[in-house]
């Protein structure tokens, strides 16, 4: 474990949180600020973030971390979305903080609607980025073409993982994990998680197509987001931004950082 100054007045710690069977790789910046759990897309790593923790500044508590065999953190026998869950109560248990901010993009909003929506008395609110949408897009035709992409996408991952870009999986895991994530993503699966939110939550919603999608396909996923908002007092769309679903923590960081904002102020007016 290593800590090292930033600009801030506060020291910045980073180390690796041992959870089950691995460890997690954590950055916290520390500080008396709202914290903000930031939960990455399903491949992707802290570093993804950088610009939205940049945006927020020092003012706020930043917590980051990598999923198993992502980024610098360890593999694992468990890959499984219930896993990913639980790894949020390890960090928060391991970094000392009992409410927190989530924002989640991608797979990670699944994850940020989940622990939102169990941990009630723990969120402060929620972001969910371009993720975490009902949406009945998963069937046999669509698992056989995931697992085919994976199959092909093979040769060159550990081409990748000594830069990051990939995470030590195999492709047969990758694949499994994305097919999962679209199961829990079913209208009868995530429509009653979303429902039992009871925390401010605002999604940020890209355009256009994600990794894998074809034509409009990602857009009706999207429109799953309109029953959700209508059924749930506390769901808010924030914004609707011109970037895809790849581009977005990059170009608009701005859109997210506002989001943060508007639900941690909405937590202080409940106050």
């Amino acid at each position: 474990m290593t800590a090292h100054r930033t600009p801030s007045t506060h020291p910045t710690w980073t180390g690796m949180v041992p959870v089950d069977d691995t460890a997690l790789a954590v950055t916290d910046t520390g500080g008396p600020g709202i914290p903000v759990v930031y939960l990455n897309g399903q491949f992707a790593t802290q570093g993804y973030w950088r610009r939205t923790v940049a945006e927020l500044g020092a003012d706020w508590r930043h917590i980051t971390y990598d999923e198993r065999a992502r980024g610098k953190s360890k593999r694992s026998a468990d890959y499984s979305f219930e896993a990913a869950v639980r790894d949020v109560d390890a960090v928060l248990a391991a970094r000392g903080v009992d409410r927190a901010v989530l924002v989640g993009w991608s797979y990670g909003a699944f994850v940020a609607s989940h622990w939102a929506s169990r941990n009630p008395d723990r969120t402060i609110g929620a972001v969910l980025v371009d993720g975490a949408f009902p949406s009945d897009w998963l069937d046999e035709a669509m698992e056989q073409r995931i697992r085919k992409l994976f199959r092909r996408l093979g040769w060159v991952l550990p081409l990748l993982r000594p830069t990051g870009l990939a995470p030590r999986m195999s492709p047969e895991q990758q694949a499994e994990s994305n097919i999962e994530i679209g199961r829990i993503g079913r209208e009868r699966e995530l429509g009653p998680v979303l429902d039992r939110v009871t925390v401010p939550t605002r999604y940020v919603v890209a355009s256009g197509t994600s990794f894998g999608s074809r034509g409009e396909e990602q857009e009706r996923i999207r429109a799953g987001l309109d029953r959700v908002t209508a059924r749930n007092p506390h769901i808010e769309i924030s914004a609707k931004v011109p970037s895809n679903h790849g581009a977005i923590l990059r170009k608009d960081y701005r859109a997210i950082a506002a989001a943060v904002r508007e639900v941690a102020a909405l937590d202080r007016t409940s106050d």
